[in-house]
C-alpha cells in the first residue's frame, strides 16, 4: 500500500511538472503528419519595445503566412468593428450605473481619452477599457502584431485571422456587461493605479518569457472581466485548435496570439500536444 502511494505521488508530481512550460514565447509545432514545422508565438497587445528578435524573424522566414487572432489588415475591418461595438438589447452604460458612478466614470474617461462617455454610452464597456490601455505604460505604446504584419508584408505574404471580428465581439456579449462596467468603475475610482500595477507585473513576466507566472497572474486577477476565463480564453483556445491544425497541414504558418492563451491545461500548447503534435520551445 505504501509503495502504491509513493508511485501515485510520483505520477502526480510528474504530471504537475509536465504542465509547466519552458520560459519561451516562440514554439515550434511539428510531427503528427506535418511536412514542415509551423510556429506559435505569444504576443502582448501593447508594449514598450515591439522589436522582433532573431528567432522570431527566422521563424517568419521559414513560414509562408501569418495568422493572428484577427485579420488586422482586412479592408473591411472598420465596418466590421462598427457593427459589433454596441451592446445588445438597447443596454447603455448609464443604465448599468447609478447617476453618481456614471458621472465619476464619465469624468475619468473624458480626462484620459478626450471623449465624453455619453458619446460611447452604447459601447461594450470592455472596449472603453481597451482605449485606456496605452495609459498603463510609462512609454509610447508599440504593437507586436504590427511588427509581425510589417515583416510579413516585406516577404509579400498574407495575413489572416483565427477568428472574425464578430466572433471576438461575441465574447464580450457573453461576458456580462455589468461585470465589464464594474471594471471601468474600479479603474475610475483609483485612476487606474491597480490596473497599472497589474499590467506592469504582466509586462515583466512577459519580458521574462515566463508563461507559467503570466497565466497564474491572469487567473488571480481581481478583474471581473478576466474572471470569465472560460469565455475569454478556454473556449476560444479550443475553437482555434482545428483551425491551427488545418492551416498548418496546408502550409507552414506563423501563428501569433496573446501569450495568455498559451499556458495552462486548456492552453494552446497543451491542447496541440494532446492532439499528437510536438510543441517545443525555441530558445
Amino acid at each position: 500500500m505504501k509503495k502504491t502511494l509513493i508511485i501515485l505521488l510520483g505520477l502526480c508530481c510528474f504530471f504537475a511538472n509536465a504542465q509547466k512550460l519552458d520560459n519561451a514565447l516562440l514554439w515550434k509545432i511539428s510531427g503528427n503528419g506535418l511536412k514542415k514545422p509551423s510556429y506559435l508565438f505569444g504576443t502582448i497587445h501593447i508594449t514598450c519595445d515591439a522589436t522582433l528578435d532573431k528567432n522570431v524573424l527566422n521563424a517568419l522566414d521559414a513560414t509562408d503566412q501569418l495568422y493572428l487572432e484577427l485579420d488586422m489588415d482586412d479592408p473591411n475591418m472598420q465596418a466590421e468593428m462598427m457593427s459589433g461595438i454596441m451592446m445588445k438589447d438597447g443596454v447603455t452604460m448609464s443604465s448599468l450605473l447609478s447617476a453618481e458612478d456614471f458621472k465619476m466614470v464619465d469624468e475619468f474617461v473624458t480626462a484620459n481619452t478626450g471623449m465624453p462617455l455619453s458619446l460611447m454610452n452604447k459601447f461594450k464597456p470592455f472596449l472603453v477599457t481597451a482605449m485606456l490601455y496605452p495609459k498603463m505604460l510609462n512609454c509610447p505604446p508599440q504593437s507586436l502584431e504590427e511588427s509581425l504584419m510589417a515583416e510579413t508584408k516585406k516577404q509579400n505574404e498574407e495575413v489572416y485571422g483565427l477568428e472574425t471580428f464578430q466572433e471576438q465581439f461575441d465574447v464580450f456579449d457573453a461576458i456580462p456587461y455589468k461585470d465589464q462596467m464594474q471594471d471601468l468603475v474600479n479603474s475610475a475610482k483609483d485612476n487606474m493605479a491597480s490596473d497599472k500595477e497589474e499590467f506592469l507585473k504582466m509586462l515583466d513576466m512577459y519580458n521574462a518569457k515566463d508563461l507559467n507566472k503570466l497565466y497564474e497572474l491572469i487567473n488571480e486577477s481581481e478583474s471581473k472581466t478576466t474572471s470569465h476565463n472560460d469565455v475569454l480564453l478556454v473556449n476560444r483556445n479550443k475553437n482555434w485548435i482545428p483551425k491551427i491544425e488545418k492551416t498548418a497541414k496546408e502550409k507552414p504558418t506563423f501563428f501569433g496570439v496573446g501569450a495568455g492563451h498559451l499556458a495552462g491545461e486548456n492552453g494552446v500548447i497543451l491542447l496541440l500536444r494532446k492532439k499528437g503534435y510536438i510543441v517545443e520551445a525555441v530558445k
